[in-house]
């Protein structure tokens, strides 16, 4: 090995018995200790160095430096630091740059440039020392801008530098900056290094171009085991796990041996494609190296073999951890919540309390998430309780998981809690608050909080605009959600299950072409874009587009599921297509290997009932392999009402009562029943048999959207601040629709809108005539209103909506909750068959 310059500097000028013979031999040492990794022998001659009143000179520093670089000694340093100001050594280049690498290293980015910006002259090591200072505290623009600096400055970055620049583009998804210097490269003297190439790769990755990355990796005449790891660990995280497999395959050929990193990447891909026996295979290959006992690589096989639905194997791997660790522990609670065992999870968490293993963040994030998944809200108030305890519930990702607990159990004041006690929520938090908000039912308190999110400038991810679009579908507030997707486009966002949102809002929100014309644009579409599309068909009474798009999916070899068959035989009860919805229920399991559910039953019941073949639905039912649901009953009930079967309809409506007698729907519907052929000594019984049951009916609530705000009306709603203009704008209505030759039925027979069915039109209004009227009154003439409702339009509600889209020349889209209506020129789309 050749004599450093400094050494041959030195041998020249000292004599031997001085003291400076002395004090290069303390510095041979010093110089020594650091190279062997003796770094605190290092730090301890150089304080007996400082006690002996040595001459400290720069290489004595520049070692002193490196020694606490290497132990993150922050303290040591900065006091080191001091001794080279009062040496006057703080403008040698040599020890700049080895001060800027240790506060570099030890976390301490402000005090790294100071040093930089104070040095007289910089070098490239200095130059690349700052940018891995800034890459590592995750200051990746800062990185680029020093680059920038540097390039003016007429410096040639080194491999180092390339190292760094590319972890600051991979950090920043920087791709065309990426490329950029990936050209700066190749006409450098680090075109092919195997590190920078390996850097290459990561960036490309990491910045969401495999295409780049395996052009980089091909191109690469030398790999090593980072190379592939590296490129197996992309295609892994990047979704494609039948590749990085198929890469593993390759490397094995290849005779590269692979270690800990490049397994913990296979098992990755394993997971995220449930290919259970490669990761069998590799689990062998750990077990040979042993690897399998590394607490890292015992919780990635525990997530793979959870992932990959194996439940016995990734016992028997936490059963062969060490107990003492509590990540055996996080990784066996989570898995055991991925694979959907949140009861398992709890008493596993009880056991580890039992066993005094202290938990941590992620177990609580774990045991949180079974609760949320099992509605286990007492539970989840204990875990917070203990969260409280640790002084965790600021930390922003745990404040997010509690909101989502809360949600889900049921308790969003709970929820609503948590999230007014966080000192700055970030964009996970607001998007669990939002979905929160959905879920219980409060789609417009959502919506308001989207706005207010965006007010406090913080930028919506996927899941808060996925959560947003569910609002919008709940509320039918097609202009909030037209302005959604305006900044989904704006983003250029391409995820496909938000692009599928998107679908299913147009179909919620009565736009049916918007609809298409989203499902048309995708590039990329799922089995679940085709079902939503199909789905919305189905709700809007389309039968043949349904039919024709069900045949597309069957020519592009889309295998269709329980979901697909239940959207595609409600569109042939829409749309009294008997004989396709016989042929497809008929079909489902020896055709397309598809099991009856519940739900298939309801729709053929349905498909049959609106057509008037009742005793071939009732056969049906009696036929099913399982007990009938009320769901089920009340369908063939709708029927009876519908063809007038009054005898088939009170014994299927006495069935409701003694299948549920909690519903109140049986009630009503049976109370109709009596009504209808003059029973009311029966119907009177009816009724206070509910009273005395203490049973009470689902009030009629509608929803209509102006000016980008949500209004909601209730039967007879007097709450509204314009309910008295609302009434008069009714009562001009009612008179315009009468001289047009509007009758109001009060029948209301067998329809299943709980609202008060005896009462008359103009002494109870149900709550989509005020909707309608507040429409008319609060838009512009010829403007189109869409009006959703909770339960189904009765039969005077629909006569009513169809004359006033004749007299006042409106379209009207009203959603119940069985289908759209598109009522228009005193016609509706359902063509009264509902």
């Amino acid at each position: 090995m050749a004599t450093p310059e400094w050494v041959k500097v030195e041998l020249a000028i000292i004599k031997p018995g001085t003291i400076q013979s002395s004090m290069f031999s303390w510095n041979i040492k010093l110089g020594r200790y650091v190279k062997d990794g003796q770094d605190q022998k290092a730090l301890e001659l150089y304080r007996q160095m400082q006690v002996d009143g040595a001459h400290l000179n720069k290489f004595t520093f520049i070692p002193a430096i490196k020694a606490c670089s290497n132990l993150a000694a922050l303290e040591e340093g900065i006091c080191i630091h001091s001794h080279i100001i009062k040496s006057g050594c703080d403008s040698d280049i040599f020890v700049g740059s080895c001060l800027v690498d240790m506060y570099s290293k030890c976390g301490s980015v402000k005090e790294a440039f100071r040093v930089f910006n104070n040095m007289p002259t910089r070098d490239i090591v200095s130059w690349s020392g700052m940018i891995g200072c800034c890459v590592k505290a995750g200051q990746g623009e800062k990185a680029l801008q020093l680059f920038q600096q540097m390039q003016l400055e007429g410096l040639e970055p080194d491999r180092i530098a390339y190292v760094g620049l590319l972890n600051a583009c991979a950090s920043l998804g920087a791709l065309e900056e990426g490329r950029r210097i990936h050209e700066l490269i190749i006409q450098s003297r680090c075109n092919g290094d195997i590190v920078v190439g390996n850097s290459l790769i990561n960036m490309y990755v990491k910045c969401g171009s495999l295409e780049d990355a395996c052009t980089q990796f091909n191109n690469m005449s030398e790999r090593d085991v980072v190379t592939w790891s590296t490129f197996i660990g992309g295609y892994a995280n990047c979704g494609q796990g039948e590749k990085a497999l198929k890469l593993f395959e390759q490397m094995h050929q290849h005779h590269s041996k692979p270690d800990r990193v490049t397994f913990l990447a296979v098992l990755n891909a394993c997971a995220a494609t449930g290919a259970l026996e490669e990761g069998r295979c590799a689990h062998s290959e750990l077990i040979q190296n042993g690897w399998h006992l590394d607490v890292v690589v015992g919780s990635c096989l525990i997530d793979m073999y959870c992932k990959c639905k194996s439940l016995p194997d990734a016992w028997k791997v936490f059963n062969s951890m060490s107990k003492e660790n509590v990540v055996a522990w996080n990784a066996m609670i989570t898995g055991l919540v991925k694979c959907e065992e949140g009861k398992s999870a709890l008493e596993l968490y009880k056991r580890m309390q039992q066993e005094q293993v202290q938990p941590d963040k992620v177990t609580f994030l774990g045991v949180l998430n079974a609760c949320a998944s099992l509605s286990a809200l007492q539970e989840g108030r204990e875990v917070h309780a203990q969260v409280r305890q640790r002084r965790l519930e600021s930390e922003l990702t745990m404040g997010s998981c509690l909101i989502d607990m809360y949600s889900k159990c049921g308790s969003i004041e709970d929820a609503c809690l948590v999230f007014d006690n966080m000192r700055s929520p970030d964009v996970v938090s607001w998007s669990a608050m939002i979905a929160g908000h959905v879920k219980y039912g409060q789609g417009a308190r959502a919506l308001q909080l989207f706005s207010e999110m965006q007010q406090r400038n913080i930028e919506p991810s996927s899941v808060t605009f996925i959560a947003a679009l569910n609002a919008c579908a709940s509320l039918a507030a097609l202009d909030f959600g037209k302005s959604i997707h305006e900044q989904i486009l704006q983003r250029q966002i391409s995820y496909v299950f938000l692009w599928n949102c998107l679908i299913d809002m147009y179909c919620k929100c009565g736009s049916i072409d918007e609809a298409y014309g989203v499902f048309d644009s995708m590039p990329n579409r799922d089995e679940v874009s085709w079902t939503t599309m199909l789905g919305g068909y189905a709700m809007h009474g389309l039968g043949k587009e349904a039919l024709a798009l069900h045949e597309q999916m069957c020519l592009k070899g889309l295998k269709l599921d329980a979901i697909s068959f239940v959207c595609l035989l409600s569109a042939c009860s829409h749309a009294g297509l008997v004989d396709e919805g016989q042929y497809y229920f008929t079909a489902m399991f020896p055709v397309y290997g598809v099991a009856a559910t519940a739900g298939h039953y309801g729709c053929i019941v349905d498909v049959l009932g609106r057509a008037g073949w009742l005793d071939e639905a009732e056969d049906i039912i009696r036929r099913m392999p399982f007990q009938p649901t009320v769901s089920i009953l009340i369908t063939l009930l709708a029927a009876c009402r519908i063809h007038g079967n009054m005898e088939m309809g009170e014994s299927i409506a006495k069935q409701v009562i003694q299948v549920d007698p909690e519903n109140a729907r049986g009630y009503v519907l049976l109370s109709n029943v009596y009504t209808a052929t003059g029973k009311l000594d029966y119907r009177a019984k009816v009724h206070d048999l509910r009273k005395k049951r203490n049973v009470h009916k689902q009030p009629g609530c509608s929803w209509i959207e102006v000016g980008n705000r949500v209004h909601t009306f209730l039967v007879d709603d007097k709450q509204h601040p314009q309910s008295r203009e609302i009434r008069k704008e009714l009562n001009r209505l009612c008179g315009l629709l009468t001289k047009a030759g509007y009758i109001p039925d009060t029948s209301l027979l067998l329809h299943d809108d709980g609202e008060e069915e005896e009462d008359d039109f103009m002494v109870c209004p149900h709550s989509e005539k005020l909707a309608i009227a507040y429409g008319l009154m609060s838009t512009p003439s010829g403007t189109s209103l869409r009006i959703l409702k909770n339960l189904r339009v009765c039969a005077d509600c629909h006569s009513f909506t169809k004359f006033v889209s004749k007299v006042v020349g409106r379209e009207l889209i009203v959603r119940d909750a069985s289908r759209f209506h598109h009522f228009k020129d005193g016609a509706c789309s359902c063509k009264d068959y509902w």
